[in-house]
């Protein structure tokens, strides 16, 4: 079915044997539903379907069927040769007034209840806006440095038969070039409107952006990177934004983890002040 979405979350890329790197996205339709499309072998898309965030594209989608989650859609073309682009909400000042009406239409400020609805099976949320009542922290600690090696092996067999052979498929990855795994772990620990405590990983691209950027600038300093890292989400976005979280669940996790949802993208606009009357 043809659906057109905004696109308000880009996951950090994950490697697939079977898609190569795959990137998960999500957004809004026009009447407010969650959407979740994927895959999507994003650096391997022409440069002109490279969406961006905030931006209304138009494409052919299909439930995916192997996915018991009902947000979740695959593009019929993996390669996204049918999509149009409607154009960008632009950030209008920063405080996003015209995002905001898509965006904020409903709003969970209570853990318990978004993972009642989760795992509730004629519900079954998967995808959610929620506003934490106050963030206590921001921390970050190592994790696994390399992808795992047999898809890796894999990747570079599939490579190397491009290589030898002649191949026109559109599915050519003789010159792709996997991206770099994140080796810390990024998490935000938060109270929600009842008091209640969580410590949520965060999978957004551009918070793994952020890493590697800072990672340049500091001449390979990890810590130091990391630190960037922090100052720019606890001290700028989570103490002076009118902040929101993006919420996700993984399929593997869904019906079976007490809390199933990690952080996999954000809502940041500054404060709207309210004009006075006199």
């Amino acid at each position: 079915m043809r659906i057109k979405v905004l696109i308000t979350v880009k996951a950090y890329p994950a490697i697939s044997k079977k898609y190569n790197e795959t990137v998960c996205t999500a957004g809004l339709t026009e009447d407010g539903k969650w959407i979740r499309i994927y895959p999507i072998p994003f650096k391997q898309l022409d440069y002109n379907k490279q969406f961006r965030k905030y931006e209304w594209v138009e494409l052919d989608l299909e439930r995916n069927t192997s996915d018991f989650r009902p947000e979740s859609y695959r593009p019929h073309n993996l390669f996204l040769k049918d999509l149009i682009s409607h154009g960008i909400i632009e950030s209008d000042g920063d405080t996003w007034r015209e995002r905001r009406k898509f965006v904020i239409k409903r709003v969970f400020t209570n853990l318990e209840l978004l993972i009642k609805e989760a795992k509730n099976k004629d519900i079954c949320t998967s995808l959610a806006v929620f506003k934490p009542e106050r963030i206590l922290d921001f921390t970050f600690e190592p994790a696994e440095r390399e992808w795992k090696k047999e898809k890796l092996d894999y990747l570079k067999f599939k490579k190397l038969q491009m290589n030898l052979f002649e191949n026109e498929n559109e599915d050519d990855i003789s010159g792709f070039e996997v991206v770099n795994k994140l080796p810390y772990k990024f998490s935000f620990t938060f109270e929600d409107d009842s008091g209640k405590k969580a410590k949520l990983m965060i999978e957004d691209w551009e918070t793994g952006m952020l890493y590697w950027n800072s990672l340049i600038s500091h001449g390979g300093d990890e810590k130091k990177a990391c630190e960037d890292v922090k100052k720019k989400y606890f001290d700028d976005f989570a103490q002076t934004k009118d902040y929101y979280f993006f919420l996700g669940t993984t399929k593997l996790h869904h019906l079976v983890a007490p809390n199933p949802f990690v952080i996999i993208g954000d809502f940041r606009p500054k404060h709207i002040v309210q004009e006075s009357l006199f």
